[in-house]
Parts: structure tokens; sequence; C-alpha cells
């Protein structure tokens, strides 16, 4: 057993010091708990075994105490996690909270009910930091990997206003939103994806392997291979000999890709193509005006301010047009302007939700506008959808037949050639 220091206080105020042994930390935490005082504080006592703690079940103390510090700091990173994990986090304390347990308990509560991608690490340290006196969101943001600032803004204005537990369900419907957005356009372009890798796969296959066997059966023969094999044949000898050189042109290619991706006015470019692009730019622009309604609807009606919740809905939007149309429109609305005229100077904005958010700045009810233009535009970004999956698949099926078509084709006609001249 381990021993450790502490400080707590009574309900009275009274701070006491005292020293108890358990197996770790987490183990005199609750000792403390029991005895109906709350830590301040808790250490290793000196001379005391805390620092051999318990390994765990996987055994991960035992290789990890192994490695290099740099090593050890890899592995115990914490990467961030996906919306839907972020979702049933939030709803899981929500779900504490709501039942009448204290902040402490239910984050203890929370280390058993690890949830996928999020690890029980982050339940304790928040724990500890609440235990020390800290606010919620003032632990949260000393975790920024795993809760954003719009996450520790809104929990802070939940706490605030004495409805954390409403927020925080708030939260959990805000990220399970996303999570299926995410999830729709996802599996969009998962079909099309791999249609289009296996087609150029079986082609590239075709080229470098079977039609070298198929020429060796034409060696010889005094035949005029007709133009179509020809030029089949001349791609093959560019994919067998130069395919060194191709992938090096498109190493090149992606290096300077990336150089300009790097640069502020590249970035604004391909962001502006982006929106622009057939077939996938009304799909992303959809996605990106819902995202704006979502986030600051979702913000104010939390209740953060105004310039807050922009500042922040500006950090969620990735688009670089977008980013400065908002920065804009927090620089007016700090001049004292409303957020609907703004946004219509900006350009960028379509006008329906102008329109919107102009009306429920009239009605005093904008998170009410922007909630009913994060539905429009989602319901609108399903169909776009499901639309641009029905067109891509047909036009990849197509593009497949030509170039198996266009390979058969040769394959045969040179075979005709052969036999015509054989019956000569």
């Amino acid at each position: 057993m381990a021993q450790f220091a502490y400080k707590a206080r009574r309900r009275t105020g009274e701070v006491v010091e005292g020293v108890l042994e358990g197996a770790d930390r987490s183990a005199a935490l609750n000792q403390i708990e029991r005895l109906g005082l709350f830590p301040v504080s808790i250490d290793a006592a000196k001379g005391g075994a805390a620092a051999a703690e318990r390994p765990t079940k996987s055994g991960k103390r035992e290789w990890a105490a192994l490695l290099p510090p740099t090593a050890r700091e890899y592995f115990a990173r914490q990467r961030k996690p996906k919306l839907q994990e972020l979702a049933t986090f939030t709803q899981q304390l929500a779900n504490l909270l709501q039942s009448g347990m204290p902040l402490t308990v239910a984050l203890n509560s929370m280390t058993h009910l690890e949830t996928r991608g999020i690890s029980a690490d982050v339940s304790k340290g928040l724990r500890q930091e609440v235990m020390e006196g800290k606010s919620l969101s003032d632990a949260m943001s000393r975790q920024p990997v795993i809760f954003s600032d719009l996450y520790v803004n809104m929990v802070r204005a939940g706490e605030q206003s004495g409805a954390l537990v409403d927020v925080l369900r708030r939260m959990a419907d805000h990220f399970e939103r996303f999570a299926q957005v995410q999830s729709k356009f996802t599996s969009a372009l998962v079909y099309p994806a791999f249609v289009a890798a296996t087609g150029v796969a079986i082609m590239f296959f075709f080229m470098t392997y079977m039609l070298p066997k198929f020429l060796t059966m034409f060696e010889g023969m005094q035949v005029e291979l007709p133009i179509m094999t020809q030029l089949l044949v001349s791609i093959s000898d560019l994919f067998a000999g130069y395919w060194w050189l191709m992938i090096a042109v498109a190493l090149v290619m992606l290096v300077v890709f990336k150089r300009f991706q790097s640069t502020e006015e590249g970035r604004r470019k391909i962001d502006e193509w982006k929106m622009n692009a057939p077939l996938f730019g009304r799909v992303i622009r959809l996605n990106l005006f819902a995202t704006f309604a979502r986030t600051l609807s979702t913000l104010l009606e939390n209740g953060v301010p105004v310039l807050t919740a922009l500042k922040i809905t500006e950090q969620v939007i990735p688009n670089r047009l977008l980013k400065e149309a908002i920065a804009r429109t927090r620089e007016d609305v700090t001049d004292g302007k409303t957020i609907a005229q703004p946004l219509a100077r900006s350009k960028v904005f379509p006008q329906l939700m102008v329109d919107l958010v102009k009306i429920g700045e009239e009605t005093g009810d904008v998170p009410g506008a922007l909630k009913n233009v994060a539905d429009t535009y989602e319901n609108e970004l399903a169909i776009a959808l499901r639309v641009l999956t029905n067109m891509i698949e047909p036009v990849l099926i197509i593009v497949m037949a030509l170039g198996v078509g266009f390979l058969l084709l040769s394959v045969l006609s040179a075979m005709f050639a052969i036999t015509s001249n054989i019956a000569r």
C-alpha cells in the first residue's frame, strides 16, 4: 500500500490534513470522500511507495516504463475524438447529473463508463481539477485536444445560467447531428471511390501483366496490328517502362500542390474552387452553411455572447471565404450593427439565410431562426448527397465499360487480323 498526504476541507470550511494508505491516488480520493471531506490536494507521502502504482490489466505500465520519455509521451497522447464519441461522452455525463449525482461523483462514474475514443484518464483529470476547486469548464479548457473552444464556452454558459444538464443535452444533440451529416457524406463517396479504385487497378494489371503475354503470341507473325492495338501497346510500354517517371511526376505535382496549399492565397483559392466545383460544389456549400447556422444557433441558444459565438464559429468553419465573411461580420457587430446586414454584404451567404436571420432579429429569436436555417440546409444536403450518388454511379459504370471495351476491342481486333492473315 502507498501512503498519501492529503489536505481537505470539512463541510464547515475547516481545513484538515492527514496521511492515509491506498492502492493508488484514486483509492485515496475515495477514502477522503467517504470521510465526508472535500479534497483540496493529495500527494505521495515522503518515503511512501506511491510511485509504485498498480499495473493495469493490459500490463501497459510495464512496457510503457521501458520506453524513453518521448515515446511514452507519444503513446499517452490523447487523439481528438470523433463527433459520435464526443456526443456519447456528453450524453453520459448529462444522464449522470440528471439523476442527481454531484459533479465529482458523476465524473468518477464516468471513469467506469469509458467512452470509445475518450479514455478514462480524461474523466479522472476533470474530477481531480474539480475537486481542487476549479469549475468544469476551466478543467475542460486544460484538455484542448478533447474539448474545443465551442465545448468549453457552452459548458461555461451552462454553469453561469445554472442549466448545465440542459446545455450538455443540447451539445450531445449538436454533435449527434454533425456526426450524422458526416456519415452521410462519407457513405455517399465510399462506393464510387471503391469502384473507381477497382477499375484503375484492373486496367493497370491488364496493361502491365496480361497484355505483354498476349503480345508474345503476335511476335514472329508478319501482321500489321490495328491502330487501336498499337495505341494500347504504346500505353502499355509507357506504363511498364516509365512507371518510375510517372510516380516522380505525381510526387512533384503533389509537392507543388502542398506548397501552394500552405500559402494563405493558395488555401483561399482552393476553398473557392471547392465551393464552385461542378457536382460537388453544391454539396460542399450546403454543408458549410448548415455547419455555420447550427454552430452559431447552439452557442447563442446556450447564452454565449454574440461576439464570442461568432469567433468560435469562425474557428469551426474550415472554409477561408466563410472565415473572412464571419470575421467581417464580427467587426461590424462590434460597431453595433446587426448580424444580417454584414452577412448580406459578404456576398457569400445565401439570401435565404440572411432573410431568416433578419426575421429572427426582428422577433428577438435569432437562435431559433438559425436553427430553422440549419434544418433547411441539412435536409437539402441529404437530398443533394442522394442525387450526387445517383449521378456518380452510372457515370463510373459508363467510364468502366468504355475502358474495358477499349481493352477487349484492341485485343480482339488484333486476333481477327491474325486470323484473316492465316486464312489468306
